[in-house]
């Protein structure tokens, strides 16, 4: 585990923008492979979650969707779908900041993922992956 591609994954939440600021690094034998951010709105896809889009990044980078031996670094803890994208490309390592209690995966889903072999931690500079969040929604009221 790193906390400096946790530190690198909030920067680029920062930037955002009108996006929920969710950032994520994949990395693999300690390089970063692929890095961005959240872009539903700005792409209008609800697909266009950071993890995906660091997958996506990442298996293009090196063409191939097997991402075995990479780790994933996200500021909030993955969804049920972006969950299922990390378990199809076979990333087996998870750090995520903060928990989602509404959405996340792998606290209130974890029978979805039980048997996909993917080791998640939580918690990783969680009070400043929280902040971001928060000054995000003080922002929108």
């Amino acid at each position: 585990m790193n906390t400096e591609f946790m530190e690198k994954a909030l920067k680029i939440a920062a930037k955002s923008g009108c996006d929920l600021p969710v950032g994520a690094v994949l990395a693999r034998n300690g390089e970063i492979i692929a890095i961005t951010h959240n872009e539903k709105e700005k792409l209008n896809d609800p697909t266009a979650h950071a993890e995906i889009l660091a997958i996506r990044q990442a298996a293009k980078k090196l063409n191939s969707w097997r991402l075995e031996n990479c780790e994933l670094y996200v500021t909030l803890e993955p969804c049920p779908m972006c969950a299922w994208a990390i378990h199809q490309a076979r990333i087996k390592k998870v750090y995520f900041g903060s928990f989602d209690s509404l959405y996340g995966a792998f606290s209130v889903f974890p029978d979805l993922i039980k048997n996909t072999g993917i080791s998640a931690k939580g918690g990783i500079l969680e009070e400043k992956c929280d902040n971001i969040l928060k000054e995000y929604f003080a922002r929108l009221r």
